[in-house]
């Protein structure tokens, strides 16, 4: 499953599917690519479960286009091998990048698009890591609810020890004895 979603466009496309289920036609208008382009990202999607044929929507000349659905609301944490969860985050930061890309044009052009960004390094002992965790997963659970109204908004929240950097060791440069 996080190798099928270790690619943003497949992201973007589950994330557009979430929405409503779509064919491969409205998503290509919806992403901006052409059709045939994203039948082998559907295929890995299907094969990995986390889409599935909603149904089959009659076309002209006796025709059928599929018509996909999420099969699951968002990825399992658990089972993933740790490169596979740096792929998929990979993935999710590239998909996370589109966008803002995306709403800062949108904003651009007189667009209405929130975009809010922060970053920040925090010392936290255990106990209130836990308990930012915690907090974490309190306002995801509030706010996740997929059927509810309103607009799509990507959240991405990374809590990431930053003490065993390969770097951490390596010698600083700009300090106030060391030239840069």
């Amino acid at each position: 499953m996080h190798k099928a979603l270790a690619d943003p466009l497949r992201i973007r496309l589950l994330e557009a599917m979430w929405e409503m289920p779509r064919s491969a036609r409205e998503l290509a208008d919806f992403i901006g690519l052409p059709v045939d382009r994203l039948y082998y990202h559907l295929g890995r999607l299907e094969q990995a479960g986390l889409i599935e044929i909603a149904e089959y929507r009659p076309l002209a000349r006796g025709k059928v286009e599929r018509v996909y659905a999420p099969a699951v609301t968002e990825p399992p944490a658990d089972g993933a091998t740790p490169e596979e969860q740096a792929a998929f985050l990979g993935s999710m930061l590239d998909a996370t990048r589109a966008d803002i890309n995306a709403a800062y044009q949108a904003r651009q052009v007189g667009r209405r698009r929130e975009v809010d960004l922060h970053r920040g390094a925090l010392r936290l002992t255990d106990e209130a890591l836990a308990e930012l965790r915690g907090h974490i997963e309190e306002l995801a659970s509030r706010f996740g609810n997929h059927d509810a109204p309103g607009v799509w908004t990507r959240v991405v929240v990374a809590v990431v020890d930053l003490h065993d950097r390969p770097f951490d060791n390596a010698p600083s440069h700009g300090g106030p004895d060391e030239p840069c």
